[in-house]
This record gives C-alpha cells, structure tokens and sequence, in this order.
C-alpha cells in the first residue's frame, strides 16, 4: 500500500487546510486510496497573490545569477529525490515507472537547468539612434506575479516549464495544479522550500478546478497567465484573463503524413510510438495517420504488429510499456471515439475497447482503426487515449487538405524520402511544430513548442529562451547623453 497523504495547499509561508472536505485520490493503477487534498477557495488565491508580490521584491533585488543559483538547487533536489518521485507519478497519473515516469523527473530537472543557464544570457539590445545625443538600450524585467495552471499527464515536467523559467526571470507564482495528480504537485513545491527559493514564490492552490481556475485567471493581482491545457481549458482561460500577457499551449491532434516512398518500417515504428506513448495522453501524440493509398494496408498491419508488442499492467512492474489512462473521462472520451468512428464505417483492426483483468477500469488496449474520415472525432478532437487511427490520401494536395481541415494545429510529421516534398509540406503544414520523418511525440524541452495561428492549440512558445522571454517583458530605456556644460 502506498502511504496516505494529506496535501494542503500553500500560501506564502504556511500551509493551509482548506474549507471543505478533503477531496480523496485513488490510483488509476490500483485502485487503492493515495491522498487527501484539502480544497482551497477564492479567498486563498486572494492571500496568494499577497504573498506572491511581497516574494516577487525580494526576486527581482537578487541578480539573474542568484536566481539561476536557486533554479539549480531545485534541480538537484529533483534528481536527488527521483525515484520517490517517479513512482508517485507512475500510481497517481499511470505512466510506466522506469520507462517514463524516472525520465519525466530527469527532463523537469534538466529545464530548470536549462533555465538557470539560459537567464545568464537573455541579452538584450542596444539600438543605434538617429539623434547623437541619445542612446537607446533594451532590458528585460519580469512581469510580477504569474498564475499558471497546469494538468495532469506529465505532472512534473509541464510544470517545471512555467515554474523553471518564472523562478530564473524573478516572477513569483500562484500555480493550480491538475486536481488528478496533487503529489506530484506537493514534491515539486517541496523541492522549491527545501532549495530555500523565498517563500511565496509558488504558492500551490488546491480545490476545484472551475472556481480555482476562474479566479487565478481573472484576479486582477494576477498580471499574466501561463497554461497548458485543453483548446476548451484555453478558451475559458482566455476570455476571463483578457487583457493580460498569455502563454496558452494548448490541444493537438496531430496529423502524421505518411507518403509512398517512406522507409515504412521506420514510420510504422515511429507512429505507433506517438500513438501509444503514455498512453496516448500527450499534446502531440499520433493521433490522426493519414497514408497515402499504395502504402496504408502495410501500414495498418505493421501498426497492428506494434500494438501487440504493448505490455498493459501495472506501471511499477518490470518489463510494462504501457499503464492505464489517468481517470475516467479521459477513458469515456476514448470509448466515446471508438464507437462513433465504428457507426460511420470505420473498422477496429485491434483492440478498441478496455482491458479486462486489471485492477481498475481504466487500463485500455492500444487499438489501430482504419478507415478514418473527416467527419469523425479522430480528425477533428483530441481523443488522448491509445489509439493510431488511420485515413488514406492519394496526393500531397489532398494529403495537405486533410490535415489542414481540423480545428487544432500542434504538431505535425511527415514521412518521406524526398526532401523537397518534406519540406514543401512541411511549410504548408497548418502546425506550429513538424517533424520530418519522427514521431509527432518528439520535441527537445529548449525548442520552441506552440500553436499555429489561427488554429485553437493556443498563443505563443514555450521552451528554453522561449519561455524565459514569454514570461517577461521587453523595457525600452532612452538616455540623453549630450553635454550641457558648454
């Protein structure tokens, strides 16, 4: 049995109980009890953003490499505590421990690194002037108090993006985690207190998500939001928050382009990965396939050979590649696909139902499904389960149109030999990211990762320096140098 936490929410220097009854986690691996969250109310966001100002004074009074020195003792913290930390991921989110949750831990670690580095060389400009008694120079500040909202499929590492960069830039923070995978959140403030970060820096905000949420977004001490979510999530945020600076990475569906003259092999490996990693439940997993029509029944059988090579089961077991969906909804959105692609003639090749013989509900079989069209969920949401689901085109016109046509613009890949048509698609591709022969899942944490404009996978870029300048701003300082004692 794992042991019983209680997790409070944090207000400066204090934990807090909240007002209500505690909110009780069970593991989607187990089904057994993992903690009881205390449920916060407005009025604690209200003390947060107190507190997080008091906080954000004393960050901006130390120096960018005094920063850098605190996102570095948090960094070692992650890795010092690694272990215990992956495998609470692995029993409140599902994720396998060795296969991904020890690697998410080791990736949160390294971005705040990369952040306490990065803030040492976020130069600035200094622009020539056409008057020569005046010079002009550029300087970056942090924005004050950032509220960032988070979820619940890599629960420390989407994080850390925000928290890595907000820490290094001076910004102090009121974070409301995904209310799915409060441990996770709990060790990662535990890192920032035992780091000696000053207190209310992060503030950890606890309680349902709607009330929580709306009043992170709109409270006016709260002049920016930072948030990765749902296109839905996203667009509530937004509307509540309007005015203020946003970084919103938002849902994908992922259109992976597969042509003819593709080393199948490689991109039926590569597609299954996105498919089926994490069990689907990444922003820029494969979640749409389209195959051009000489090459999609070799790809839907080497599909169907790689999702037999899933091991299902408990995500501590040696040896399991692949552990239950994260909760309920995710798993009823996943049936809600399967069923109506079915309806309208699409075929389940394999799987497509949950499995049986497992702890918990929520454990579902990788499925492959051909015959996909436009008017299914599968083109058009985000399903975030395991699932390769596959269309055909005949050209690269019609390849772009299908891909072009869905509401969300992530990420996108392309499969090909020919590198003129990889690259002509890619910049035709309607996604902020493409990878050209690579799983739609792949991206390195210093690049920068976004939504096409336009489409409804949010505003603006995160990773590396794109985070650490997303989350300030640019101050333009004008200096008259002439001399007046003539």
């Amino acid at each position: 049995m794992s042991e019983v936490r209680r997790v409070q929410l944090r207000v400066g220097g204090e934990w807090v109980d909240g007002e209500s009854e505690p909110l009780v986690i069970t593991s989607p691996a187990t089904g057994e009890k993992l903690a009881e969250v205390e449920q916060g109310t407005r009025k604690n966001v209200e003390q947060a953003v107190d507190a997080a100002w008091e906080a954000h004074r004393r960050l901006v009074a130390m120096t960018a490499f005094e920063r850098a020195q605190l996102a570095h003792r948090v960094a070692d913290l992650l890795t010092e505590r690694r272990e215990e930390i992956a495998r609470d991921i692995s029993m409140e989110q599902g994720k396998p421990y060795a296969a991904a949750a020890l690697p998410e831990v080791d990736v949160a670690a390294e971005m705040f690194r990369d952040a306490a580095e990065g803030i040492k060389r976020l130069e600035t400009a200094v622009i020539p002037s056409s008057d020569k008694a005046k010079r002009i120079m550029t300087i970056r500040q942090a924005r004050g108090v950032y509220g960032i909202i988070t979820p619940w499929n890599f629960p420390v590492a989407i994080p850390s993006e925000y928290l890595s960069a907000g820490l290094a830039t001076g910004n102090a923070m009121v974070w409301k985690p995904s209310e799915w995978t409060p441990v996770s959140s709990w060790h990662l403030l535990n890192c920032f207190l035992h780091a000696d970060v000053p207190e209310g820096t992060l503030n950890l905000m606890l309680g349902d998500p709607a009330e929580m949420g709306d009043e992170v977004a709109g409270n006016p001490g709260i002049v920016a939001i930072g948030l990765t979510g749902s296109s839905r999530t996203g667009q509530i945020v937004a509307q509540r928050a309007a005015g203020k600076p946003m970084l919103l990475e938002l849902g994908g569906n992922g259109p992976t382009i597969i042509f003819d003259d593709a080393d199948l092999d490689h991109a039926t490996r590569q597609t299954a990965l996105g498919s089926f990693e994490n069990a689907g439940q990444i922003c820029d997993s494969t979640e749409r396939i389209l195959a051009q029509e000489s090459v999609a029944d070799e790809l839907v059988a080497g599909l169907v050979e790689e999702a037999k090579q899933v091991r299902l089961g408990n995500p501590l077991e040696e040896g399991t590649t692949m552990g239950p969906l994260t909760n309920e909804p995710t798993a009823a959105g996943m049936d809600r696909h399967v069923r109506e692609a079915a309806a309208k003639g699409a075929r389940v090749v394999f799987g497509g139902d949950r499995a049986e013989g497992l702890p918990t509900p929520l454990y579902y079989q990788p499925t492959v499904i051909e015959g996909v069209t436009p008017d299914m969920g599968f083109h058009s949401e985000e399903t975030f389960g395991p699932v390769a689901p596959v269309g055909v085109f005949s050209s690269e016109e019609e390849a772009l149109r299908l891909a072009n046509a869905a509401p969300l613009g992530l990420v996108g890949s392309v499969f090909t030999s020919d590198m003129g048509r990889a690259i002509r698609v890619a910049e035709q591709l309607e996604t902020g990211v493409v990878n050209i022969n690579e799983t739609s899942a792949y991206w390195q944490p210093h690049t920068p990762f976004g939504g096409f404009s336009g489409k409804q996978s949010g505003i603006g870029r995160i990773g590396g320096r794109y985070t650490l300048e997303e989350m300030t701003q640019l101050k333009l300082i004008t200096i008259d140098v002439e001399d007046r004692s003539r």
